[in-house]
């Protein structure tokens, strides 16, 4: 399975990339006679930010035709293309980076726990420092993991705000349902070339 995860990566790598994204994961199982072929895709270190529905839909068709037009996964397969949520631990410094202007907990060494809005991680001549709330620096080493705290007033905003922008667009067909703020684990599920459906 190994191989075929590789050959898979192989093929999506160019075409995440090509779209200014990130391939974080490739996985593939199988679920009676078909494969699942699951790809995880994130935006760029530096963005801030959900990967937004549109993209994610756009990314999703041309994996899809780029897996069946170079026959990578044999027989019949569903293709599920997702991002990784704010349920992803962090445990990689680029994970802390898109976890900019979040609130995260974070576990450290010493077995304490410290709670802030991580404003920035910079890179100094000591290593890597997470910066919460603006003024607290705290180095990647001291952490043993971190992850990213929901908080139900932002997504409360936000949809708000969302359905401010549909008020004011009444009459106009809107397909995308996410300004990045809320859910950040959509899903969109192809069939494969063989699979029917």
């Amino acid at each position: 399975m190994t191989q075929q995860v590789d050959a898979v990566r192989e093929v999506v790598g160019p075409v995440v990339e090509a779209a200014g994204l990130y391939l974080e994961a490739v996985g593939i199982s199988q679920a009676g006679n078909k494969s699942v072929v699951r790809i995880t895709i994130d935006l760029s270190d530096d963005a801030v930010g959900s990967l937004d529905s549109d993209a994610l839909g756009d990314v999703s068709r041309a994996i899809s035709a780029a897996l069946d037009v170079d026959d990578v996964v044999a027989g019949a397969y569903t293709l599920e293309i997702s991002t990784p949520g704010t349920s992803r631990p962090l445990t990689e410094l680029r994970h802390f980076r898109r976890a900019r202007t979040r609130l995260v907990a974070l576990k450290m060494m010493d077995g304490s726990r410290v709670e802030g809005r991580l404003t920035d991680v910079l890179t100094d001549g000591d290593g890597d420092v997470l910066v919460l709330d603006v003024d607290r620096r705290i180095p990647v080493d001291d952490v043993r993991r971190g992850k990213v705290e929901v908080e139900l007033k932002r997504l409360d905003d936000a949809q708000d705000a969302e359905a401010g922008e549909l008020g004011e667009s009444a009459g106009e067909d809107t397909d995308d349902d996410s300004d990045g703020a809320g859910s950040d684990n959509a899903t969109e599920g192809h069939p494969g070339r063989n699979e029917e459906g």
